[in-house]
């Protein structure tokens, strides 16, 4: 399972080791019933806390993505990947809004944001 993690980010470690293998579960790469690394072998090939990765099991299980069975580990969950396509497009809606409201927030009017959307598009 290859997970990437930015510590330059604004986004809690966590949350991207969680992120990351819900568009692994979307992608079709982690099936239902697959089970995913322990935490502390996780921990120690990402380099992070094991708390940080316990964490993110966590907040998979909170959410319905994975089932931890107390002395097995942590599975993957029964997921309809299109809902869990359309929950990340939800998030992704949301992180967008901020953004234009913030821009609005500065004085920056919706064509400049709408350009500088497109210049990151562009990539």
């Amino acid at each position: 399972m290859r997970i990437i993690i930015n510590s330059s980010s604004m986004v809690p470690i966590y949350e991207q080791v969680a992120d990351q293998i819900k568009t692994l579960i979307r992608d079709g790469e982690l099936k239902a019933k697959d089970i995913l690394p322990s935490v502390r072998v996780l921990s120690k090939e990402l380099k992070i806390s094991a708390l940080t990765v316990k964490k993110a099991y966590d907040s998979l299980e909170e959410k319905g993505f994975a089932v931890t069975v107390h002395g097995k580990g942590t599975y993957v969950a029964a997921v309809n990947p299109g809902l869990l396509l359309e929950e990340q497009k939800k998030e992704l809606e949301a992180d967008l809004e901020m953004a234009v409201q913030k821009g609005r927030r500065y004085g920056i009017s919706d064509e400049d944001i709408r350009s500088l959307f497109e210049l990151i598009l562009e990539g």
